[in-house]
């Protein structure tokens, strides 16, 4: 009742006028004295109330003289220089898209400190160029993963909770989906169309939002198999699922790599997976066997990582189905039984390579359970999956020409969690502010969610009253920890502010500026040829036709 009061007394100073300008600025922006070691402190401490004093180490000693930030900003400009004076105008033979789903700017920057601290670097950091991406759908400010994946897979931005069709189709308006002319293709099937080899690799059912983006046309993201479609009275002769469509659709016969999770959206009732996994089918077909017959004896089914690592080098095209739905977080899987994010996309640039016979390929690659993580407000898990999705980057990036092969790292969209307080350099990302209290004289986390399920686990009703948990009571390391959440709700909802996108190889400069995100597929296309624009003559200079 106390903080009630002096909250609202405050607030009543703030709006009439009581407070001078210098009051708010010092409000507003605390003024911090950095204690250094040992005997020799600078300053007096933190100053400001509840504010603890904390030590401060610099992460070198040369950080505190100006001459070190002075040539870092040299070294900087220097690679600055060096990768933008000579623009990379050479044909994309090859083009890889990854998407880390909803890999936020904030993931990004908390990924940083996970890796070892604030100055730390993603691989696709280091790419040359990067722009913003606007991710809003065409009936909604906030974007999911379906309407996005038509997006930046497509080039049309499209309605909430559909795929693969324009705005004019509803969600879940099926005779609306069966329209061919709604029917939006993918550059997955631009690339087809030009003879090149084509995959999809992904850490979730195969079938879900993003992936579907390469091959499916759906009225709703949830029709992964036929069962659901029923269950919205729909007609699966009429609106085939995605898991149908991804088996006897043109662009999904032809792609050669199909990774992730997903057996369940395959498999009839009454048919179980070897995890004893049931099937979800109600059409009775097992759609894993129609792809096998479908294909030739180079063509090969595999479930776990023994099998996929134990691939033929003459394998032409393979179905990798490692999970019943979703493949398990990282930090909850088997390294025996379970391919990492990275050597999937190894096996999958081997096949496609081979399989491409000079022609290029195109890769689809998503890092899906970073946005799971964000969604149970599991900050340990969605930034462990950055940090997984980039050492897939960094494999493919350094086993690949920057003449030739055009990557593209992005996001679908963002979500709500921040990175706020005071901590000093080095504070445990997924632990407290150590350097400042709040008004109820309890610490907070440095990460925090606008919403989502953690408010029921961050805070206690005592009497009528609700009050903050003491967070130094809690293991905020334990991966299962739910991140303090400011409105509760069951799912963490995502968040509607602009994605970066981080481009390398030829014509990577055309993704820089802020942009539609529909925006990038024509750029990949610009730079492969494979648009209906006459791509292989650009400003006069020729570039080799297919």
């Amino acid at each position: 009742m106390r903080l009630q009061l002096l909250f609202f007394l405050g607030l009543s100073a703030l709006v009439s006028g009581g407070e001078s300008s210098h009051d708010a600025e010092r409000r507003m922006h605390p003024v911090f004295s950095l204690m250094g070691t040992g005997s020799n402190p600078i300053g007096g401490g933190r100053y400001k109330r509840a504010m603890p004093q904390i030590v401060f180490d610099a992460v070198r000693s040369e950080e505190r003289y100006a001459e070190y930030w002075q040539g870092l900003a040299a070294q900087t400009l220097d690679q600055q220089l060096e990768s933008k004076l000579r623009l990379n105008t050479q044909l994309a033979r090859n083009v890889m898209l990854f998407i880390g789903d909803g890999m936020s700017i904030p993931t990004i920057t908390a990924g940083r400190v996970y890796l070892g601290g604030e100055e730390k670097q993603f691989a696709f950091e280091q790419f040359p160029y990067v722009g913003l991406s606007k991710t809003y759908c065409a009936n909604m400010q906030v974007a999911d993963s379906a309407c996005t994946a038509t997006a930046y897979l497509g080039g049309v931005k499209a309605n909430y909770g559909t795929i693969g069709v324009s705005a004019a189709v509803q969600f879940k308006d099926c005779q609306a989906q069966a329209q061919a002319a709604h029917h939006v293709s993918s550059i997955a099937a631009w690339a087809q169309k030009q003879g090149m080899a084509t995959g999809l690799v992904t850490t979730t059912s195969v079938t879900h939002a993003s992936p579907a983006g390469v091959y499916a046309h759906l009225a709703n993201r949830n029709w992964e198999n036929d069962a659901e479609v029923v269950g919205d009275n729909g007609d699966p002769d009429l609106c085939p699922d995605a898991a149908a469509q991804l088996i006897n659709s043109p662009v999904g016969q032809k792609l050669n790599v199909i990774m992730g999770g997903g057996r369940e959206n395959f498999l009839p009732k009454g048919v179980t997976d070897s995890s004893g996994a049931p099937g979800r089918r109600l059409d009775g077909r097992n759609l894993i066997d129609e792809w096998k017959n479908q294909h030739t004896n180079s063509a090969h089914y595999v479930e776990n990582r023994r099998e996929l690592l134990n691939l033929s080098n003459h394998t032409s095209r393979v179905l990798g189905l490692f999970a019943p739905y979703h493949m398990a977080y990282h930090l909850d899987a088997s390294p025996a039984e379970q391919p990492t994010l990275e050597e999937m996309v190894q096996s999958a640039m081997e096949i496609l390579e081979r399989q491409s016979a000079g022609r290029g390929y195109f890769l689809f690659v998503e890092g899906g359970r970073i946005d799971h993580g964000h969604h149970d407000t599991l900050a340990l898990r969605a930034i462990d999956e950055t940090a997984e999705f980039d050492k897939a980057v960094r494999f493919a990036r350094s086993h690949t020409s920057t003449d030739d092969t055009l990557i593209v790292v992005s996001s679908d969209h963002s979500h709500t969690m921040s990175l706020a307080g005071y901590s000093s350099r080095k504070n445990d990302i997924f632990g407290i502010n150590d350097g400042q209290l709040a008004a109820d004289d309890l610490p907070y986390a440095t990460l925090s969610y606008a919403n989502g399920p953690g408010y029921d686990s961050n805070y206690l009703r005592e009497g009528g009253a609700v009050r903050r948990k003491n967070l130094r009571a809690i293991n905020m390391k334990n991966k299962d920890f739910m991140f303090p959440s400011t409105v509760p709700l069951e799912s963490e909802t995502h968040g509607g502010d602009d994605v970066a996108v981080f481009a390398s190889g030829p014509y990577a400069q055309l993704f820089t500026g802020v942009f539609e995100q529909h925006f990038i597929p024509h750029a990949l296309g610009y730079a492969s040829c494979l648009s209906d624009r006459n791509m292989c003559v650009d400003g006069g200079v020729a570039r080799r036709p297919r």
